[in-house]
């Protein structure tokens, strides 16, 4: 069996999955980041180099204020048990999106977690965090035209080039993306990077979500004809 490279991951269902137990969204959240770790170690062990997951959109601003503070505070505890994680697993964390747009002290322990980690070989694991794929492309437009004050060359551009300018420069497009909990969007995640990428599209949602359910998605993955635009020999 064939094993993407990179496997991207929609964490979706955490609310919905914590009120079928009758419990508050919030529970579906601490539940759904703990989960994080057990793909983490199942994508490894399954031979996934890359792992990238939405963990919060620029969108998700927009939630009730109380949830948005719970999901915050979980966040600021999370990047401290991620260094944990990371030293035991020997694995490299990278955040994507706009950091600036957290608070200072998530900011803060952002920069000792990729620091920490950056010489790990093991599984590349990336965060996308206050990300949006349309914010992602804004922000690197905003990086070509300061460095056209700087001499850059509209001939200079290439696709490559530009994806330099992107959150995810020096990661490779992911091969796979999985959404949990049933719904068939991507919702502004990575819409550059999955021009080309397999959609999944699973009713689990993300708390229930463990390695039989990421062995499936890649059988599913297997049985699809990758031909990048070109013609399929008979």
């Amino acid at each position: 069996m064939s094993v993407p490279n990179h496997i991207a991951i929609i964490l979706d269902g955490n609310g919905r999955w914590a009120k079928s137990k009758g419990m508050p969204r919030n529970y579906g959240h601490v539940q759904g980041s703990k989960n994080v770790e057990t793909v983490c170690a199942a994508a490894y062990d399954l031979g996934v180099k890359y792992l990238t997951v939405y963990a919060f959109s620029t969108e998700n601003w927009n939630r009730p204020k109380d949830e948005v503070d719970a999901l915050m505070k979980l966040l600021h505890n999370y990047m401290k048990t991620c260094l944990k994680t990371a030293a035991k697993n020997n694995m490299r964390v990278r955040v994507l999106g706009d950091k600036t747009g957290l608070a200072p002290d998530i900011q803060k322990r952002i920069a000792e977690l990729e620091e920490a980690t950056k010489d790990y070989d093991g599984l590349n694991f990336q965060i996308a965090l206050n990300y949006g794929g349309q914010d992602e492309i804004v922000r690197a437009v905003r990086k070509v035209m300061a460095d056209t004050q700087k001499g850059l060359q509209p001939e200079d551009m290439t696709i490559e080039k530009f994806a330099d300018y992107l959150d995810t420069k020096g990661i490779p497009e992911p091969d796979l993306m999985i959404r949990t909990s049933g719904e068939q969007r991507i919702s502004n995640f990575l819409i550059w990077q999955l021009a080309y990428t397999e959609l999944y599209f699973t009713p689990v949602p993300w708390p229930a979500f463990g390695k039989k359910e990421l062995e499936e998605a890649i059988a599913a993955y297997n049985q699809r004809d990758r031909r990048f635009g070109l013609v399929k020999e008979e």
